[in-house]
């Protein structure tokens, strides 16, 4: 798989791929607008917020997580799976895919083009906190491209020649899809045990399998563990675009890529920013219900706003009241003492006397 095709394919996909779904144009019911499959990944957020376990992990920051989600995204009629509700790095996941494909390990060739998303993984010090004392800063290890490109080669550093070493994951299931689409083995792995204690960061999503029906190229990615607020938007699109190209250079029309994770789970951190991707996918017009008293109202959503934001601004107001006034009692505690030492050392000096 070339580089210069892969770049065609990009270049194929960018110019689609600000609208995320086609609309039906004749439709006018709010429904026809919602991104379902976006509903999808954010109804898995809610709930791992509302339903997930805490678990510690090696960050020390500390998760909610669930075992065992899956969801399918449509790569139909020039559908893309690019998330609405958040800004994703789109040139950012491009450009880690190519790298990817290349067999690159060196983060040092993303950091040039300002793509910055290994920076912390393959810098001096985090090197060394995995006892990967011989690498260079940059060096990342056999991590996903050059598994996918180089399976089974012994690893010595980034600037190594491995052209035409190993076994070529990728090339092998391009060349299966062509001459075995029935087959059941069309698999690609960047899991490989012999050299997890050789990477920087052992592979996330490790497992893709693509299935060929009707003309159309499918792709199944298992991923061990994933951090939903910030890599699984990322994850989507690049395995999404991944089946696209394969489905470009082997004949065939897109399918569907079905996303299976084992922990899938939300950093405490972020909770709150996730919380709010719902709300990115509602319109002033969207109706939502208050219960006041026993009665259930119903208002629109622009109404709402606008009553939240009258809240706000009296909470803001009595904030401000609470800490000037704080302000004054403070002064006021302080000029009290001042009197008090004052009083004190009047009395120490007429006793003295």
């Amino acid at each position: 798989l070339s580089y210069s095709i892969c770049i065609l394919e990009f270049i194929d996909i960018y110019r689609m791929t600000e609208t995320v779904h086609k609309l039906d144009t004749n439709s006018t019911s709010q429904d026809d607008y919602v991104n379902h499959e976006e509903l999808n990944y954010l109804n898995q957020l809610k709930e791992i917020i509302d339903h997930g376990v805490r678990k510690n992990d090696r960050t020390g920051i500390g998760t909610l997580s669930t075992f065992g989600t899956q969801s399918r995204y449509c790569l139909r009629d020039d559908i893309f799976p690019l998330l609405t509700t958040k800004r994703v790095f789109w040139r950012g996941v491009v450009e880690e895919l190519l790298w990817f494909i290349s067999g690159s390990t060196n983060a040092k060739q993303l950091s040039e083009k300002n793509v910055n998303i290994w920076d912390g993984n393959s810098s001096r010090e985090f090197l060394d906190s995995r006892g990967l004392y011989n690498y260079e800063e940059g060096d990342l290890g056999p991590v996903y491209g050059f598994q996918w490109r180089h399976f089974g080669c012994p690893y010595s550093s980034m600037t190594a020649d491995y052209k035409g070493k190993g076994y070529d994951q990728l090339q092998q299931c391009i060349k299966m899809i062509r001459e075995e689409p029935e087959s059941r083995r069309i698999i690609m792995t960047a899991w490989n045990p012999c050299d997890l204690e050789k990477v920087a960061l052992p592979p996330c999503h490790c497992f893709v399998q693509f299935y060929v029906a009707d003309g159309e190229l499918s792709c199944q990615m298992y991923q061990r563990s994933a951090d939903m607020g910030l890599g699984v938007p990322f994850n989507i699109a690049s395995y999404s675009l991944l089946t696209r190209m394969i489905a470009h250079i082997t004949s065939l029309k897109p399918g569907f890529f079905i996303h299976t994770i084992g922990d899938a789970h939300v950093y405490l951190t972020h909770v709150d920013a996730l919380k709010v991707q719902e709300l990115n996918l509602l319109t002033d017009q969207t109706l939502i219900y208050k219960m006041i008293g026993p009665v259930l109202v119903k208002h629109s959503l622009a109404e709402a706003k606008g009553t939240i934001i009258k809240r706000l601004e009296f909470i803001e107001q009595e904030k401000k009241r609470l800490d000037d006034a704080l302000e004054k009692a403070k002064n006021e505690v302080v000029a009290q003492k001042d009197k008090i030492n004052s009083l004190q050392n009047l009395l120490a000096s007429t006793t003295a006397e």
